[in-house]
């Protein structure tokens, strides 16, 4: 009882910022001080709605904003978002552009799990779907899913990634953006051993923690420094009276996100400055730089407590898949089964988060893999999100990518096709 009144309070907090930004917002844009102008009131007024609106995003899912695609026709497709494989704790979506050609390229995008939602692969898939046909896993927010669904774990999630690719058949080309490389390794590993037939073709690692000691990283050493149980104590909380999810253990987003924005405190501290700043001189705007940025970032999802504490044991301090000892319902998952998935790593040069050398381990552990099959790439200059987002992705890896992907299924079409 006492962790849910924990989860309630933390709740309670937000609900009351984002409260008091209303209020202060309504209350200093009242009409009749418009009679006397007051640089104070304008600041107030822009608090209040910065404020606000920062405390409204922690509890909404994000949209993906993905509603049309300009082909190679010159014309505007709508982009429909089917559900392929729905589950509890996670579906499979395809982004299917009405009216065009399928493409030759059907590419599974693994998103983390690890605090917020599958948009924040916003921009990978909007390069992607280009000329790809595009899958993604979409997590859901364990508060919101039943009790009587039973637990989930990373032995689940790495079932869950098997059940994915059996569906979409063996032309699949899978590529894992951080925190689920190690899974998806596994998954493959998995596949490899029980069914040969659905294995992907390829297998893309970026910026995970396949070996977290390879490199340690203050992400990495936090999971060394704290015992499980002194994590679980700290950081476990039971989800409150008002969700779906009500007694289910979980990892609380808002927890994670104070954990993120601790790590560059005073960077964040003058964005929201300089923030309201722009508002009250009336030269932000709705979708202004600072909006899309938070807009996504601010948004957060909790994660079952089995699944988060799991990752740390396991991933993290055991080192179970850099030590080749992963297992899934007491079975051994040997990652040098793999022998005919292409696997390629691509680490930023930057990264503080899974720093370079931790995700190119798993070439090491592809030791039933001909060297012809495995590659890797390390982006310069590029930090963490640097690698699958932004500059440094579209113009440099997206290519190598698209290039890699089509050297091991023989699509047509060429990797550097404009992206829109």
């Amino acid at each position: 009882m006492r962790q849910m009144a924990t989860y309630d309070l933390m709740e309670t907090f937000r609900n009351t910022n984002q409260w008091l930004g209303a209020s202060a917002q309504s209350f200093a844009s009242y009409p009749l001080f418009s009679m006397l102008p007051n640089p104070a009131l304008q600041w107030w007024a822009a608090w209040g709605e910065v404020t606000e609106r920062t405390f409204k995003r922690m509890v909404c899912k994000p949209d993906w904003g993905i509603r049309t695609f300009t082909c190679e026709d010159g014309k505007d497709h709508l982009v429909n978002i089917e559900t392929v494989v729905e589950k509890p704790f996670g579906n499979l979506l395809h982004f299917n552009v009405s009216g065009r050609e399928e493409q030759p390229r059907r590419v599974l995008l693994v998103a983390p799990m690890s605090g917020h939602y599958a948009t924040l692969l916003r921009a990978t898939v909007k390069s992607l779907i280009v000329n790809c046909e595009v899958y993604v896993t979409d997590w859901h927010n364990a508060r919101d899913i039943p009790v009587s669904e039973g637990k989930f774990d990373v032995e689940d999630y790495t079932l869950y990634l098997v059940d994915f690719m059996r569906e979409m058949g063996p032309d699949t080309h899978v590529i894992a953006v951080c925190q689920p490389a190690p899974l998806a390794l596994a998954a493959t590993a998995y596949l490899a051993e029980d069914d040969p037939k659905a294995q992907p073709r390829s297998l893309t690692l970026i910026g995970g923690p396949i070996d977290p000691d390879a490199t340690p990283t203050d992400v990495t050493d936090f999971g060394r420094r704290v015992t499980m149980g002194q994590l679980e104590e700290m950081m476990i909380q039971r989800v409150g009276f008002k969700h779906k999810g009500v007694g289910r253990m979980v990892y609380p987003g808002l927890l994670q996100l104070a954990s993120f924005i601790s790590m560059n405190g005073e960077r964040h501290s003058q964005a929201f400055t300089d923030q309201i700043m722009r508002v009250s001189k009336d030269e932000a705007s709705d979708n202004d730089a600072h909006n899309r940025f938070y807009d996504e970032y601010l948004s957060v999802m909790d994660m079952t407590a089995e699944f988060y504490l799991s990752t740390v044991e396991r991933i993290f301090k055991d080192r179970e898949i850099a030590r080749n000892a992963f297992t899934v319902n007491g079975r051994k998952v040997d990652i040098g089964k793999i022998t005919k998935v292409a696997v390629k790593t691509v680490e930023g040069e930057k990264d503080d988060i899974s720093a370079p050398g931790q995700c190119i381990a798993a070439l090491d552990l592809l030791t039933g893999l001909p060297d012809s099959k495995k590659a890797s790439h390390l982006e310069p200059g590029a930090g963490h999100y640097g690698i699958f987002a932004g500059r440094s992705w579209r113009n440099n890896i997206r290519p190598l990518v698209l290039d890699f992907i089509d050297a091991n299924s023989g699509a047509i079409k060429p990797a550097n096709s404009n992206v829109a």
